[in-house]
């Protein structure tokens, strides 16, 4: 049970943020939040600030490391949905609490939405439907 990322993979730019890591690569975004964060809606318009950077006219997908225990907001979902160049979201945990939250993370999400437990399964995963966009 592997959540780490690989070495070779390079990084187009990465923000360190009050609350955790975002980490821009050239076809997704990989975002690493502190233990004990709550994500709401106004850390995911940062997430949001970015991705338009960086993705302005080009798909992407996003990862969450889940490395530390965190709060969501399930409401971000309802933004997060609207942003139409996003094209896989990708959790990658090995706590069973990140598995059960990931159940009703997706019912407010709605779209291309999936939990691994191996990062480089999710990595391919979000590569595969970036391309496939």
């Amino acid at each position: 049970m592997k959540i780490e990322q690989s070495k070779n993979k390079i990084i187009v730019r990465e923000y360190k943020l009050e609350s955790g890591i975002i980490q821009v690569y050239n076809d997704y975004i990989v975002g690493i939040f502190d233990e004990g964060t709550t994500l709401t809606i106004e850390r995911v318009y940062q997430i949001i600030g970015i991705s338009e950077i960086h993705f302005r006219d080009k798909n992407f997908g996003y990862i969450s490391l889940r490395k530390n225990s965190y709060a969501i907001d399930p409401t971000i979902y309802n933004y997060i949905r609207e942003i139409e160049n996003l094209k896989a979201l990708a959790i990658v945990s090995v706590k069973e609490i990140d598995m059960h939250n990931f159940k009703i993370e997706k019912l407010f999400y709605k779209k291309q939405m999936k939990f691994f437990i191996e990062y480089e399964n999710a990595l391919a995963w979000v590569k595969r439907r970036v391309k496939a966009k």
